[in-house]
């Protein structure tokens, strides 16, 4: 894997693959008879469908993005029926494209502040957590350190959470009550930065490097499916304290380009907030 990426592929192959999943009666067109030599759309469906001349759409796909207004890359979000996570994606390669001279690394900030340590600190009742779009756990407080101590096992640093998935397989499926969702949305996020991030020579260097040691992982990098990391919900079967069954939010952290702070909470009387307080106490006994 080299520490670049080719944006024009990456848009190739984000439209070819959704193109190929809507069919005609999907998109509500006429199907006639015959057998089509596609799967999905052909291009000049897709064309019709945003409105735009079959040229142009055969341009855009074959990564060609940079003059597309928004209006247009709103009309092909429609005509392909993209979801609101690959609408966005769309949107990151386009800007990536229209930049001067081409796509930029963004700088990856490699420590948290001192002050943004206090925060996580001061959250004392919930487990918090400051990553970055690699899924590289920067900092976070003690029940977050306890909450995803078996991630930390491994000792290389920064603990990286898609690593743990599909490097380590085994207590990941221990860990993750739903281990076939985590590898899904793992890779789609990884997919989502780089189409935020197109030469982040590290997450290059991770992609590079889970294709290289899991098929899970290239089956899941091959559909090219996008997530955003936004909220939801976790299932956990931690080993101390059992299974929690938690609600996150993940908040972008303006001042701090890249990086974001996740918060794990429970409803309040019920059994995972309990669980919640003994994982809380357990941690506070940790020679961390």
């Amino acid at each position: 894997m080299t520490a670049t990426l080719d944006l024009r592929f990456e848009i190739r192959e984000f439209l070819r693959s959704r193109r190929a999943r809507v069919t005609p009666q999907t998109a509500g067109l006429p199907a006639y008879g015959g057998q089509r030599r596609v799967e999905g759309l052909r291009r000049e469906e897709v064309a019709m469908l945003a409105g735009v001349s079959v040229d142009y759409y055969v341009r855009m796909e074959r990564g060609g993005l940079a003059g597309a207004s928004d209006d247009v890359l709103d009309a092909l979000g429609r005509a392909l029926r993209l979801s609101a996570d690959e609408h966005e994606h769309l949107f990151h390669l386009a800007r990536q494209s229209r930049l001067p001279g081409g796509p930029r690394q963004r700088t990856p900030v490699a420590a948290v502040r001192p002050a943004l340590q206090q925060v996580l600190d001061a959250i004392t009742g919930a487990p918090a957590v400051v990553r970055n779009g690699r899924h590289d756990v920067l900092a976070m407080n003690r029940p977050g350190r306890a909450l995803f101590s078996p991630i930390f096992a491994d000792h290389r640093r920064p603990a990286n959470a898609a690593r743990f998935v599909y490097t380590c397989p085994t207590e990941a499926e221990a860990f993750f009550v739903d281990y076939d969702r985590a590898a899904t949305n793992a890779a789609a996020v990884l997919r989502m930065e780089v189409g935020c991030n197109p030469h982040d020579e590290e997450l290059i260097a991770l992609v590079g490097e889970l294709s290289s040691c899991s098929e899970r992982f290239r089956r899941e990098w091959a559909s090219r499916d996008v997530r955003l990391h936004g909220h939801g919900s976790k299932r956990l079967n931690h080993p101390v304290v059992g299974r929690l069954d938690l609600d996150f939010e993940s908040m972008v952290l303006p001042t701090d380009p890249g990086l974001h702070l996740n918060v794990y909470t429970a409803p309040a009387g019920g059994p995972t907030a309990d669980d919640l307080a003994r994982l809380a106490t357990w941690a506070s006994e940790q020679p961390w």
